[in-house]
């Protein structure tokens, strides 16, 4: 088994391409309104939202357990509506030597699509492909969806 890992996951986005990434890139602090029992906190520790070398810490729960992540966002593509956010520390960083977190969304036949790359390296064999975190990720998107689908 590798050490290094790659999961991709595409999901139809009907609330449009473009609200999920000015969420993710400007106002990934909404998140928690979007999706309360996933995101419980998205704070600024350095620079600005949207801006490539911010410095963001999340609270959230997964697998039932209250987790917190910090991550610096490495880049961004306005032309493609990509954000990518490397993890600088939490409870990832326990059992992943390096952890990236990539956003971006595509127009394919008039379907917006929300594509999330997850890349990482595992500290060691025993450590398990994060499967769960992205199907975390696919359920904060239809969060995100439905949320924005039922606005008034």
């Amino acid at each position: 088994m590798g050490l290094h890992g790659k999961l991709i996951a595409a999901i139809e986005f009907k609330a449009g391409g473009d609200v999920f990434h000015e969420i993710m890139r400007y106002n990934p602090e909404h998140l928690s309104k979007a999706t309360p029992d996933k995101v419980h906190g998205c704070d600024l520790h350095e620079g600005e939202f949207g801006h490539a070398g911010s410095i963001i810490c999340w609270k959230y729960t997964h697998d039932g357990k209250v987790k917190r992540a910090k991550q610096v966002i490495q880049s961004i593509d306005e032309e493609k509506k990509l954000i990518q956010f490397k993890m600088l520390e939490g409870d990832l960083m326990e059992i992943y030597k390096t952890f990236v977190i990539t956003t971006h969304v595509e127009t394919m036949n008039d379907i917006d699509l929300v594509t999330w790359t997850l890349e990482y390296e595992m500290l060691n064999e025993d450590v398990e492909h994060p499967i769960s975190l992205l199907s975390f990720f696919i359920d904060i998107t239809k969060d995100i969806e439905s949320h924005h689908l039922t606005k008034p």
